[in-house]
């Protein structure tokens, strides 16, 4: 590939130059230099969730995308004799409820329509035994915080009450929010949060990270399911050595460790809301006025990502839309809703008002609006 797009996607997505540059130099995976590198961003993310290091939480790097730090909570943090709750306005709620069912862990669902929250209310009823389960009240409950198919975000700390109350383990998935969204691992409840390089910290693809309460983790030990996601095994590693237990990505580890220090240069999460938050209403605004269509209501709405809804015109195709746009430069990304066509559009990244104006001036040299979007 020879050019640079911009990525109007919910990760990867756009990096800074100096993120970049921090991938050019080589690193041992059992240098001093580098082990003090991986302890400062285990530190720095704890800081992130409002935990202070030695606290009540712990912070364990996985290989592999962001998928893969979730199904090591999945696989390693339930015992045989578990039982999963997963909450379901999505893809990514029904990919964890998948996760459990590869696995072998008994799983119930709640399950709420895609442009619908979830309701703290129907969990504490399920978790109180009520609605005619009969497979026992579940010990671990899933959510996702901010549900990447639409950009849903879910109320966990209301929901965290009720799980927390239940005494059950309390799963958040954090993939598309952590960095962006203000998330306090205690205030929620959360026993066990995840999320990725590649999301709003402004990494690379190359690892998740799992937040744990340290009593959940130990409690873990002996039930993973894997031999490589073992959680438990990965934290004892690098509590013991500060090494990982195998290869470690060390250039996506590199540039992470430089994407934090931008992180707090830009005044930490709420200074990287402020501006994904001007991304999205600049976005928001000049979407409407060419005639687009959002799925969600705007008080369920993120600004993390926005889905739209096809326009009406036969004349849309949007595998044109989005080939004309990456050959100007802007990569948007296809729909993921189960019943409806549409698609997405991220507000976050290395990206700010010029770029999500430069995005704005192509579609509309791609749509004409007259009485709502018709296509050339």
């Amino acid at each position: 590939m020879t050019t640079n797009k911009l990525l109007f996607t919910p990760g990867p997505l756009t990096t800074s130059a100096t993120v970049k540059a921090a991938m050019l130099c080589d690193a041992g995976s059992r240098d001093a230099e580098f082990i003090a590198a991986v302890r400062d961003i285990r530190e720095r993310l704890l800081r992130i969730g409002g935990a202070a290091p030695g606290g009540d939480y712990e912070c364990v790097p996985m290989q592999g995308s962001g998928t893969f730090a979730i199904e090591s909570v999945i696989s390693s943090a339930i015992p045989r004799d578990g039982r999963m709750l997963v909450l379901v306005n999505g893809a990514y709620g029904r990919r964890i409820a998948e996760m459990a069912r590869v696995h072998g862990i008994e799983v119930q669902t709640v399950e709420a329509p895609e442009n619908r929250r979830i309701s703290p209310e129907m969990v504490g009823e399920r978790l109180g035994g009520a609605g005619g389960t009969t497979t026992g009240i579940p010990t671990h409950v899933a959510v996702v915080h901010c549900e990447t198919t639409t950009g849903m975000v879910n109320p966990i700390a209301e929901i965290g009450e009720k799980v927390a109350s239940a005494g059950a383990a309390y799963i958040v998935d954090a993939m598309s929010s952590f960095g962006a969204i203000p998330i306090d691992l205690a205030a929620v409840s959360a026993d066990f949060l995840i999320s990725s390089a590649n999301k709003c910290i402004e990494g690379v693809p190359g690892f998740g990270f799992v937040l744990a309460r340290r009593s959940r983790l130990i409690a873990a030990k002996g039930c993973a399911r894997t031999l490589s996601l073992d959680l438990n095994a990965q934290w004892e590693g690098l509590e013991a050595s500060g090494q990982f237990r195998f290869t470690p990505p060390t250039h996506a580890l590199l540039a992470f460790h430089q994407a934090l220090r931008e992180l707090d240069a830009e005044g930490g999460v709420p200074g990287r809301a402020a501006r994904y938050c001007r991304n999205r209403q600049v976005l928001a605004a000049g979407m409407e006025a060419m005639g687009f269509e959002p799925y969600l209501a705007p008080e369920d709405q993120s600004y993390i990502i926005t889905t739209y809804r096809y326009p009406a015109s036969p004349e849309f195709r949007f595998e044109e839309f989005y080939s004309r746009l990456s050959e100007m430069g802007f990569v948007i990304y296809p729909g993921k809703l189960s019943k409806e066509p549409c698609f997405r559009i991220g507000t976050i990244g290395r990206i700010g008002v010029e770029e999500i104006e430069g995005l704005l001036a192509a579609i509309r040299l791609i749509v004409k609006c007259r009485n709502g979007p018709n296509f050339w």
